[in-house]
C-alpha cells in the first residue's frame, strides 16, 4: 500500500496532481486503468501492451513499481513538489532521486 502521497504542482500550468509512493493496490486490481486516469498515457500504453502481451498477469508485476514510474514522469513533465504525507527529504533518500519543491 502507498505509505505517503506527494502532491504536485505544474508551475507552467497549475495543474494539481497527487503521486502516491510505495505499492499500488489500484494497479494489482485494475491493471492499465489507474494510469488512464491519472492521464499518464505513456504510462497507460505500457501497462496495456504489458496485459494484452502476459494475458492479463501484468498488474502483478507493476503493482510494485508503477507508483515510482508515475511519481519520476510528473518530475519530468515539470511538476513540483508542493508537499508530502510525510518529510520530503526522508522520501528523497528512499527513492534515490531529487524531488524538485515548489517555492
Amino acid at each position: 500500500m502507498a505509505h505517503a502521497t506527494i502532491h504536485f504542482v505544474s508551475p507552467h500550468t497549475g495543474h494539481v496532481r497527487d503521486a502516491p509512493v510505495g505499492f499500488s493496490w489500484t494497479v494489482s486490481f485494475f491493471v492499465f486503468f489507474p494510469a488512464l486516469f491519472r492521464r499518464d498515457w505513456a504510462g497507460f500504453a505500457i501497462l496495456l501492451m504489458a496485459t494484452i502481451v502476459t494475458l492479463g498477469f501484468a498488474g502483478l508485476i507493476f503493482m510494485f513499481f508503477y507508483n515510482n514510474m508515475y511519481l519520476k514522469f510528473l518530475i519530468s513533465d515539470g511538476f513540483k513538489a508542493a508537499n508530502a504525507t510525510v518529510d520530503l527529504d526522508c522520501l528523497e533518500q528512499e527513492l534515490g532521486l531529487q524531488i524538485p519543491r515548489f517555492e
